[in-house]
């Protein structure tokens, strides 16, 4: 039986296959406070079904998130609500506000600096819900300046603010999808030397393979809460009874040491 925190983030890295167009997405999953990956699929696309499937898997699993930290992608959330009704979902600050940036031309052109800037202030820095809302009310009221595309921004956050501020009331969940991110870069520094797969099946092979490398290798460069991980595989942390640990798994020597709960 296999043990999780629960606060999943989640993440699609897109592949090259032969066959398809465009690269086609591997949406995974890291349970934030073990490092663990309970599961990841290759899908042809990323909508509403390869989320179901991909949720409906962990359910199988035993794998039940408190909450679900991820980009704002089409079909997650309704999917979530499907698999995992009471599972909350968190929308990542850092490609939120990024958006945001963006649409406002912020690093090149100053005229919506102080608008911006009060944004990130009165509402993605407050750390109380309460607050949050008296933040959105002043900066609709007091920098908008009766611009209908500033008022739009203040009025869609409002309208997303549960699933931008879920992570508020559950302890050490994250706002961001940082930690994928960094796992992100380890896959694509693999993915490079090989330059797109063959077939669907040899890229769903060689992923399977890459999720038990890096369940089944021990954390080495772990900081600040997560240094207690370092010198245990993953996996150690997730299963529940340390007896049934394997001393291999496809030729690969794991650690013998039982790490701390």
């Amino acid at each position: 039986m296999l043990l999780f925190c629960g606060i999943l983030i989640i993440d699609g890295k897109y592949i090259a296959v032969k066959g398809f167009e465009q690269k086609i997405p591997f949406i995974w999953g890291i349970d934030y406070l073990t490092h663990d990956i309970p599961h990841g699929d290759l899908f042809t696309v990323e909508d509403e079904a390869a989320f179901s499937r991909f949720f409906g898997k962990l359910k199988e699993l035993g794998y039940n998130p408190k909450i679900v930290i991820a980009d704002d992608r089409q079909g997650l959330k309704q999917a979530l609500n499907k698999v995992f009704p009471y599972a909350k979902l968190q929308l990542c600050h850092v490609h939120f506000v990024e958006n945001i940036r963006q649409l406002l031309n912020i690093r090149t052109d100053e005229k919506y600096h102080h608008f911006f800037n009060s944004l990130i202030a009165h509402v993605f820095k407050v750390k109380r819900e309460s607050k949050i809302t008296k933040g959105l009310m002043h900066v609709f009221y007091k920098r908008t300046y009766d611009n209908r595309m500033l008022q739009n921004i203040v009025t869609g956050i409002k309208h997303r603010q549960q699933d931008l501020f879920n992570h508020l009331h559950i302890k050490n969940c994250p706002n961001n999808t940082n930690l994928i991110e960094l796992y992100n870069s380890h896959l694509q520094a693999r993915l490079k030397s090989i330059k797109g797969f063959q077939s669907f099946d040899s890229a769903n092979r060689w992923l399977n393979g890459y999720l038990i490398r890096r369940r089944t290798k021990p954390l080495t460069d772990c900081k600040t809460k997560f240094k207690k991980l370092n010198g245990f595989a993953s996996l150690q942390f997730t299963i529940q009874d340390f007896k049934l640990w394997p001393t291999k798994i496809a030729g690969i020597k794991l650690p013998k040491q039982e790490p701390k709960r």
